[in-house]
């Protein structure tokens, strides 16, 4: 039903009541992750979590997940065995069960994660439904991964190796609260946002996103890994300011206008969040 170009591929099964959603992603060392700052328990939480993120922008629920680890020297038996009873333990508390995977070695550690999740039939959230007059909005406050990643300590740290990937918000956004679009903000919320309006052919207009305690505001708009959602809605639309806790804050609105093309306070915003194919230098 949907392929390349969203947070998942959405796949029905002939007769099914429900849509199947599969998402995979890499998980690198001295890409994604330093074995020098991140410990076994941080790197598989993280490794799954990422993909989860994915399911929860889809309004999904978790059914179950691959996991294929090549493994490098220094790893030895008992971190991979943290690496894979935090990853697991992430996947149990999101409702999955590790069904399988693969193990390999190389030179670095790469990890991949192939997550399957499920919606009732037609209701997946998309990037490409969002339309001028939608309201954007995101969740929790940016920038706290970005700071984290840069400091090494304190709650950002925490929050940069504790990623929450918002399940429930995503489900209540699709089944309750009407939502036109969604996606995870991996990269940054410059770049998703940018790549949410150019599958929708739209632009926005954004005023500054709430910011983590102690992140700057352009750690807020372009850091990337937070796994907060950013998600559109029709103008009528009554969204409360917390769900379950978690705060829901309205950043602007999608307009008319070159497809992709955001606007910050009026100026037009680059988008710079990470892009492995653009960026000079990796993340790390």
């Amino acid at each position: 039903m949907l392929g390349i170009g969203d947070d998942c591929a959405i796949y029905r099964p002939r007769g099914s009541k429900e849509d199947l959603l599969f998402t995979t992603d890499l998980f690198l060392e001295d890409v994604h992750f330093r074995r020098s700052t991140h410990g076994a328990k941080d790197a598989g939480r993280v490794a799954m979590c990422r993909s989860l993120s994915d399911i929860a922008a889809m309004g999904g629920e978790p059914r179950f997940a691959l996991v294929s680890l090549s493994v490098p020297g220094w790893a030895d038996d008992r971190w991979v065995r943290s690496f894979f009873e935090s990853l697991t333990s992430a996947a149990s508390a999101a409702g999955a069960v590790l069904a399988g995977g693969d193990l390999a070695t190389s030179e670095k550690l790469a990890c991949d994660v192939t997550v399957c999740g499920a919606v009732p039939r037609g209701s997946a959230l998309r990037r490409d439904g969002a339309r001028p007059g939608h309201a954007i909005y995101v969740s929790g406050a940016l920038g706290g991964s970005a700071l984290g990643l840069q400091t090494g300590a304190g709650r950002a740290w925490k929050r940069h190796v504790n990623p929450e990937p918002r399940l429930a918000l995503g489900r209540y956004l699709r089944s309750k609260a009407g939502a036109s679009a969604a996606m995870d903000i991996s990269d940054g919320l410059s770049l998703d946002l940018q790549r949410l309006c150019l599958a929708s052919g739209v632009a926005a207009d954004i005023t500054d996103p709430p910011v983590f305690l102690g992140a700057s505001p352009e750690q807020a708009l372009h850091g990337g890994e937070e796994y907060e959602l950013v998600f559109t809605v029709p103008a009528e639309a009554r969204i409360p300011k917390h769900y379950q806790g978690l705060a829901l804050t309205r950043i602007g609105q999608i307009t008319d206008g070159p497809a992709g093309l955001i606007r910050h306070n009026g100026k037009t915003l680059a988008a710079r969040g990470h892009d492995h194919f653009q960026d000079s230098c990796q993340r790390m």
